[in-house]
């Protein structure tokens, strides 16, 4: 019998007294940080993918399984959708949730590298769902979470829908607060979907947590 997944802890009371110093150092630098060279095979793969694509295009990061890509895919036939994760454990999973469709692509990269390639190919989005962001609580991982990392300005550059789903009510407060520095609006609120679209949505909603949802829309430069 698996245990009911525990809710966050963290020893936070509130937004990271350090939320707007990191987001404001990020919105005023660039990353130099060398790419890995599993994200360049994976930006030269899906390249290929897309070939002359000239439609709607849009990424499911941190895919996780990949369960949620295949939803989406199926949600937007006319749209090319990309799955990435870094994870080769978990895309390795990916089989048991595969779907005979032809709009849709799993890749493993690290979306540290994998956005700003992106930026630099100048792709834009039509929509970004971050669906399984790991929240890393404690205040001291501050950066670890993807608002307050280096990879925040590529986010926003790529534009499109944004849609961010945690069982951390902080952790998406904290993204909304992240965006307003950016001069972004967000609507956040708790929401109740009929069917999960990931494994850590089925997890949560089977413990009796509830889930928090971010929808922003990004600016393209």
């Amino acid at each position: 019998m698996h245990k009911a997944p525990r809710s966050i802890e963290t020893n936070q009371t509130g937004i990271n007294t350090n939320l707007t110093k990191v987001v404001t150092k990020y919105l005023n630098s660039n990353s130099k940080k060398p790419f890995s060279e599993h994200s360049l095979t994976a930006i030269n793969t899906i390249k290929q993918w897309l070939g002359d694509w000239q439609g709607e295009l849009i990424f499911d990061s941190c895919c996780g399984v990949g369960e949620s890509t295949v939803a989406i895919a199926l949600a937007h036939p006319n749209a090319k959708i990309i799955g990435i994760d870094k994870s080769i454990a978990r895309l390795d999973k990916h089989p048991a949730y595969a779907a005979k469709l032809t709009n849709y692509l799993i890749i493993r990269a690290d979306l540290n590298d994998l956005w700003r390639l992106a930026v630099l190919e100048g792709w834009h989005l039509t929509k970004h769902y971050l669906l399984y962001p790991n929240p890393y609580p404690k205040s001291s991982q501050l950066q670890n979470r993807w608002y307050a990392s280096a990879a925040l300005p590529d986010l926003l550059k790529l534009g499109g829908l944004l849609e961010v789903r945690s069982n951390w009510k902080l952790y998406i407060e904290e993204f909304s607060f992240a965006l307003h520095l950016a001069k972004v609006t967000a609507e956040v609120q708790q929401y109740n979907a009929e069917q999960a679209m990931t494994p850590f949505e089925r997890k949560y909603w089977g413990s009796g947590q509830s889930s928090w949802q971010l929808i922003a829309n990004l600016k393209q430069d």
